[in-house]
């Protein structure tokens, strides 16, 4: 874990042994907290041994819909970092309690993202069909995976005919984020921006349809936040937990509207300072 962020001054600093003694639950994002993409980030491995052998709580609350947790769990062990599967919350593995809530299971669902995006909409009870077969679910779980512009071709195509022919289609978007850090000043787009263009082509199309929309699961949405919390004994112990996150507008912004308390390290957060306009978190790391 790095150091606070310069910005926010106003937020109260906190140690991460005040931390400890404060919260007995830490739900900690991956990706500018632990890690970013080229490795393990300074003091994460420290913070996860010590974790694990004080015998404290914790998951890793992510967006990423990507990689399964077991996938996570293997790449974790490869860096030095013993978390195991059952320790990860991805956006991805929201699918399973969406698609039964929401009566999806057995229906044909086409996605975009590499092959675990399609294994978390197996498990969930999908039928996976191509990108230009019928479909009644459209999950969009990320940006890698086949060719970007002609699968949204095909996609959005695909929803068009059965809009146009008074046929129902869900639109599921796990991971919300439309921008993230890929380390320096370097940013990559993120899924969430492309499922904004699938939702442009589709209010152009069909101006009065406001229902034709993604259902967002992840950060800063609720349903990963109740699954974290659910993961840790329910609300009746939420006092007792703490989201720890680079990103104000998804991290800190999720954490304060669910009602959890949050700290804000440094990493994507400078960046996200002005989307997330006035979110203030609990605390800054010291």
């Amino acid at each position: 874990m790095t150091a606070p962020s310069a910005s926010a001054p106003d937020v109260p600093t906190i140690t991460l042994d005040a931390l400890l003694v404060r919260y007995r639950v830490l739900l900690l994002d991956a990706y500018g907290v632990l890690v970013t993409s080229t490795g393990i980030l300074p003091g994460a491995a420290e913070l996860i041994d010590r974790l694990n052998r004080e015998g404290r709580e914790f998951s890793i609350v992510t967006n990423d819909a990507s990689r399964l947790p077991e996938t996570y769990a293997r790449r974790f062990r490869g860096i030095g970092l013993e978390i195991s599967a059952e320790q990860v919350i991805t956006s991805g593995s929201l699918l399973e309690r969406h698609f039964r809530e929401q009566g999806l299971r057995g229906k044909c669902c086409a996605y975009m993202g590499p092959e675990d995006t399609g294994t978390y909409v197996e498990r969930a009870g999908g039928r996976l069909v191509a990108p230009d077969e019928e479909f009644e679910v459209l999950v969009l779980g990320d940006e890698q995976g086949p060719p970007l512009l002609e699968t949204m071709d095909l996609l959005v195509s695909g929803v068009f005919r059965r809009v146009d022919r008074g046929q129902p289609v869900h639109l599921v978007l796990p991971n919300p984020d439309r921008l993230y850090p890929k380390g320096g000043d370097a940013f990559g787009v993120g899924i969430g921006s492309v499922a904004r263009m699938v939702e442009a082509a589709l209010e152009q199309r069909y101006p009065e349809r406001e229902d034709l929309r993604f259902t967002r699961l992840g950060k800063p949405c609720a349903p990963i936040f109740e699954a974290a919390v659910e993961r840790h004994g329910g609300r009746r112990r939420m006092a007792e937990m703490v989201m720890v996150g680079d990103q104000l507008a998804t991290d800190i912004r999720g954490a304060r509207d669910f009602g959890l308390d949050s700290v804000l390290v440094t990493g994507g957060a400078a960046g996200s300072g002005g989307a997330a306009g006035a979110v203030r978190p609990t605390w800054r790391l010291h």
